[in-house]
């Protein structure tokens, strides 16, 4: 577990796999996630695999807006442009406010390693219910760009200038660090 001063705020998370062919032992890109929301001192409430579907996606995402412990959702898979893919469709009607910058900065870092290949990711970003939600892209280097390069710091209350935690984490919200 990361080491922190006394002003980091331990956050309950949770991680949702957006895939039809995924299952616990092959989620390499929730399996990612979850560990690296752990490593980072944060608590992982729950991690979930449901099928790219609007319907499912969001009643998993409205389940943990409506929980007054779960700060923060991140998504992988179903951002891209399959017939299948529709996480932005499903999640972007429950934000009470978009955060546009998160998928601008993230094709950004992402051109750098993919090139134009970028332009066919729409993650999307939101707060609901003061839980900000992230959706990345399926694969695993995807998430790993997302994580490393921006939700990181922004769920870090240490990070400056600034970050989501004052947005997002009350002390019904946060866990112990016992």
């Amino acid at each position: 577990m990361a080491d922190h001063t006394s002003n980091f705020v331990p956050l309950n998370v949770a991680v949702l796999t957006v895939s039809d062919t995924r299952k616990s032992c092959n989620d390499t890109s929730g399996n990612f996630l979850s560990l690296s929301v752990k490593e980072a001192g944060h608590h992982v409430n729950e991690h979930l695999i449901v099928r790219d579907d609007i319907y499912d996606i969001r009643a998993a995402v409205s389940r943990w807006i409506a929980d007054d412990s779960i700060s923060a959702i991140i998504i992988t898979g179903g951002t891209g442009f399959s017939e299948r893919d529709s996480t932005p469709e499903a999640i972007k009607p429950l934000f009470d406010k978009e955060v546009e910058g998160f998928g601008e900065i993230f094709r950004l870092v992402s051109y750098q390693e993919i090139g134009t290949s970028t332009i066919q990711s729409r993650c999307v970003a939101g707060i609901a219910n003061r839980t900000i939600i992230f959706a990345l892209p399926g694969s695993t280097g995807a998430c790993k760009t997302g994580w490393r390069t921006l939700i990181k710091e922004q769920l870090d209350a240490e990070h400056g200038p600034c970050n989501f935690v004052p947005h997002i984490a009350d002390t019904n919200k946060c866990v112990s660090r016992g």
